[in-house]
């Protein structure tokens, strides 16, 4: 059956496009999302870049490769409760605010980093080691559901119709510098140090630098102001009490149709930039500081592209550059692959990484504002946050672990190239079904100013 627009052309959108265009305060909302999702991003991405030595200290084995399972499988527990944080943290944003719910999640990421950086090794404490060291993971994962969805909705509703993609693609370059921070951190120790004392101890100071800056953020977001389409909500009494349950009865092939766009760009990312580093140091042998510099690189690549794609979608459009993306993932991942089998040294991962960067890039650019326009504000949170979370969840988060996996039981080390090829085909196929409404007012749902806007039978 054929889907619909939700949002009609020749339906009245309200007040939502005479808003006028605060300059400061656009600015100041960048900078407090920016900084907190760097910081959330650094938090979350670490503990995959410190995948070697935490299999060492909480999973030890006498196959790397199980202890390494072991690892990404704790890390994949922190996508199991992503979804979670969506659902919960997403009702509380769209209920109270995005503001309000965006200072709720940094403040339980750097509790939870800090705590992974002070856990007792398996040695010294069991395996209660290995438990804490979950349950930091759960409370990271629920955290993440909530920042990302909240974080963007945040920038697209302080954002001018035509420069929506522009200025919510500095959500996503933040999460480049986020995972830039990370790798850059994971770089300079394991340079620094003997590869004894890096396994030893030396893998603890990320964490705790990541708890340091938490305050940072915190600061940041208690001082920036509610969004404008938010307390226009508010004012009008439109707040909703349950937005899941209308999201999940209203918005049902829309939040579909996101979730399988979303698929790609979790695939190529935790492929490339989280199982890629583990996989060139314990198949390839390649040292860990060569593929911290190689990830570095690459996330320079998609730090540099992202703004400049998010641009060219307010201008041309947010699907053909989805459409790209999927097709781009799907043609090339078998080829990335090989060369990085093939080659077996720095210049082959440097290559593979780099491509994938900008593969990244051409989905990390519009994400944001082609999920948060497909919803009204009085859902928005919530159905982009469950939208996107579950993706991250069920293809992102067990990426790391499928391909190792894959690599485990075919004994093919390009295996994972099909799990990418795969993503990319369902991702092409949801963007034919996404609403394009680039330059267009968002969709709003204000009792007074515009009919309900939702989903009708084909």
């Amino acid at each position: 059956m054929a889907v619909s627009s939700p949002i009609p052309a020749h339906v009245p959108i309200g007040t939502a496009a005479a808003d006028p265009v605060d300059e400061a305060a656009i600015n100041r909302a960048i900078v407090a999302c920016g900084i907190g999702q760097i910081f959330e991003i650094y938090d979350f991405v670490i503990y995959g870049l410190m995948a070697g030595a935490l299999a060492r200290a909480f999973f030890p084995s006498t196959d790397p490769v199980a202890g390494l399972l072991g690892t990404f499988a704790t890390f994949a527990v922190g996508f199991v409760i992503r979804p979670i944080g969506a659902v919960v943290i997403g009702a509380y944003g769209d209920r109270h605010g995005r503001r309000a719910a965006l200072v709720v999640t940094i403040g339980l990421m750097a509790a939870a980093t800090g705590l992974i950086g002070l856990i007792p090794a398996y040695a010294t404490l069991g395996v209660f080691a290995p438990i804490i060291l979950v349950l930091c993971r759960m409370a990271q994962g629920f955290s993440t559901g909530g920042e990302w969805g909240g974080a963007a909705a945040f920038l697209v509703e302080y954002a001018p119709p035509n420069r929506r993609g522009a200025i919510s693609s500095y959500q996503q370059a933040a999460t480049a510098l986020g995972l830039l921070a990370a790798t850059l951190v994971a770089f300079i120790l394991s340079a620094a140090m003997d590869n004894a004392a890096f396994l030893a101890w030396g893998w603890r100071l990320p964490f705790l630098i990541g708890f340091i800056l938490g305050p940072v953020g915190y600061y940041l977001r208690t001082k920036v102001e509610e969004t404008p389409a938010f307390e226009r909500t508010r004012q009008h009494h439109d707040v909703s009490r349950s937005p899941l349950r209308q999201s999940l009865t209203q918005y049902p092939a829309t939040m579909l149709a996101a979730f399988g766009l979303s698929i790609i760009g979790c695939v190529v990312n935790y492929v490339f930039v989280i199982y890629v580093p583990s996989f060139a140091q314990v198949q390839l042998h390649i040292p860990a500081s060569s593929t911290f510099l190689s990830t570095l690189a690459a996330g320079v690549i998609c730090l540099l592209l992202t703004p400049i794609v998010g641009r060219l979608s307010d201008r041309i459009g947010r699907r053909p550059l989805f459409f790209a993306a999927s097709a781009a993932s799907s043609v090339l991942a078998y080829p990335l692959f090989h060369v990085m089998v093939t080659m077996h040294s720095l210049g082959g991962l440097l290559l593979a990484q780099s491509v994938a960067s900008v593969i990244l890039s051409l989905y990390a650019g519009p994400i944001c504002a082609v999920l948060a326009e497909q919803f009204p504000t009085s859902l928005r949170y919530t159905a982009l946050s469950i939208s996107y979370g579950f993706a991250v969840a069920i293809f992102g988060g067990f990426a790391p672990l499928i391909s190792t996996a894959l690599v485990r039981l075919t004994g093919d080390p390009v295996a994972p190239a099909y799990y990418l090829v795969a993503a990319g085909i369902l991702s092409f196929i949801a963007t034919i079904f996404v609403h394009e409404r680039a330059g267009l007012p968002l969709p709003d749902d204000i009792a007074g100013s515009a009919p309900s806007l939702r989903e009708k039978p084909a």
